[in-house]
């Protein structure tokens, strides 16, 4: 009959267009959909919020410090430039093989300072008839200053080693301090209680005025060690050095402290 579209095969054609059709344009209607709902999980999160609360968070936390460090300096004095780095080598290869030898790794030993000094005498002549002509400057020699690092991953061994190194021709020990080879893990501690203690502040403060936490807007920090001073142990210069250096001195590695500071930006509703 005339006038039946879908009549036949160009009928059965159009049916199967419409169907496509339909099928597409409801594939597109849901993907826009689904859009539009996961969208509005992000509606307002670039907003800057204009109702907020800044609160500050203080956290401590205590350590036995697991590393030790020291420094030391071999010092020679001598006529030449050449006798001077000599003698001034021969000691500090004293000092590291004893170092090496107590169990200290050779990466653990590390030289921070080379230097070569003329040193000099200022002679003052004699007046005559009361004329007193001026002094002079007069070269005596060269000092060659050695001085080297040393980690202790064994903090008990540090008093042996203070003493020990003054035995092999170290004349000055100092700069004992006493650290974490991995101090994130007691830093981390400290800015969790900081943490804690902001968001303690913020849930009275949010109480007392009435009003609900919402997020974080912003967050800074402030983290700091707390070590105990350098110790410093100085070698006597000459025959005495061995004789001080005998006594082992006592050494106490006791608790670091380290302490952290956050502030944080809560908005509100």
């Amino acid at each position: 009959m005339e006038g039946m579209p879908f009549e036949g095969v160009t009928g059965e054609r159009l049916r199967k267009a419409l169907f496509v059709a339909v099928i597409l344009l409801g594939v597109f209607l849901a993907v826009s959909a689904l859009s539009t709902i996961e969208g509005l999980r992000y509606i307002g999160t670039g907003i800057n919020a204009t109702n907020t609360i800044n609160v500050s968070g203080h956290g401590e936390a205590f350590g036995v410090p697991d590393i030790a460090t020291f420094n030391y300096s071999v010092v020679s004095d001598k006529a030449t430039v050449a006798e001077a780095q000599a003698d001034a080598t021969t000691k500090a290869n004293a000092t590291v093989d004893y170092l090496k030898k107590a169990g200290i790794d050779e990466k653990d030993i590390q030289t921070s300072d080379y230097s070569i000094n003329p040193q000099y005498d200022y002679e003052t002549p004699v007046c005559t008839n009361g004329f007193c002509p001026g002094g002079k400057q007069v070269l005596k020699g060269y000092e060659v200053r050695q001085s080297t690092t040393v980690k202790v991953r064994d903090t008990k061994k540090a008093g042996d080693l203070l003493a020990g190194v003054g035995t092999t021709g170290a004349t000055e020990v100092s700069g004992l301090t006493f650290t974490f080879d991995n101090p994130d893990t007691v830093q981390t501690q400290a800015r969790d209680k900081a943490i804690a203690d902001a968001k303690s502040k913020a849930d009275a403060l949010a109480k007392q005025l009435g009003v609900t936490l919402v997020r974080v807007v912003s967050f800074s920090e402030n983290g700091s060690g707390g070590y105990p001073r350098p110790m410093v142990y100085n070698m006597a210069a000459g025959s005495q050095a061995k004789d001080v250096a005998a006594v082992a001195p006592e050494i106490s590695t006791g608790q670091n402290q380290v302490s952290d500071d956050v502030t944080v930006t809560y908005e509100i509703r």
